[in-house]
């Protein structure tokens, strides 16, 4: 076989890595938050704790509404439908040194008032220690030895994430990251993050909402400086095509956009 010999970097390189076989797609979005900002405000005025994170999980919810093919559970050659569209939003716990979440199922029928309600009631039980899966997860995980904690994972990926099992064992339930992940790297103060899908989230994206922050906009043919929210998307391309992500992603901008028009009228402000 004729050809030129790798030398230096490129040589390295072919040492240092196998051919590519990741089938992770990056994407990155702006939104003019102008919408979701007053939409967010009038909820605050009511007494609803509702952030841009809680607008985007919803958002994300509309979009595999509109397009069932994401919301499945891949098994060989096969997608399996999921029952509920659930998103898991990723959440700090043990004053901001540890990471975990939770699921709130059904999120496409769910008003962002009740949304951010079961979200504070969730997040609060696993930063009290009350919740007693995770409690059970992570007294698992902490004492394995590191060879039993990679075994552990991917037994309870295939378990809970595959057959879609309750592993109270391990303190794992049925698809525990549900359809789809957000979580928000504004709230850290960074302007834009993307985040690897690991192979034991069993998920077809993970979105992340970066920091709203004034840029200019082109608004009916004139320039005016508008708040812009930052999106970013890791997707698998194993579940979706171009045709997929181009409906996702119009379901997706039109609730951001103007989220008012997709949620009922406050309530009254909560106890």
């Amino acid at each position: 076989m004729k050809g030129k010999r790798l030398t230096g970097w490129r040589r390295i390189a072919t040492a240092l890595w196998r051919a590519p076989s990741d089938p992770q797609i990056y994407g990155i979005l702006e939104i003019d938050a102008t919408a979701l900002l007053d939409f967010v405000r009038a909820a605050r005025e009511r007494g609803h704790r509702v952030t841009p994170t809680h607008l985007a999980g919803r958002a994300v919810g509309m979009a595999l509404r509109t397009v069932p093919d994401l919301n499945v559970r891949l098994i060989g050659d096969r997608a399996i439908s999921r029952e509920s569209i659930d998103v898991f939003f990723i959440t700090a716990v043990s004053n901001g040194h540890d990471l975990t979440g939770t699921k709130i199922t059904s999120i496409d029928e769910k008003p962002a008032v009740e949304v951010a309600k079961e979200l504070a009631a969730k997040s609060h039980s696993l930063r009290q220690g009350e919740d007693r899966g995770f409690a059970r997860a992570k007294q698992v995980m902490d004492a394995l030895p590191l060879p039993l904690l990679r075994l552990a994972l991917r037994l309870g990926a295939w378990l809970a994430g595959d057959l879609g099992w309750n592993v109270p064992g391990l303190g794992v339930s049925a698809a525990p990251f549900g359809s789809a992940m957000v979580s928000s790297v504004g709230m850290l103060g960074l302007p834009v993050g993307f985040s690897p899908l690991v192979w034991m989230y069993r998920v077809p994206l993970i979105v992340l909402i970066g920091e709203i922050a004034d840029k200019p906009v082109a608004v009916d043919g004139r320039v005016e400086v508008r708040p812009v929210l930052p999106v970013t998307a890791t997707i698998d391309h194993r579940y979706v095509d171009g045709a997929h992500l181009a409906a996702a992603l119009k379901s997706f901008r039109e609730y951001l956009t103007s989220p008012a028009s997709f949620e009922p009228p406050f309530d009254l402000a909560p106890e």
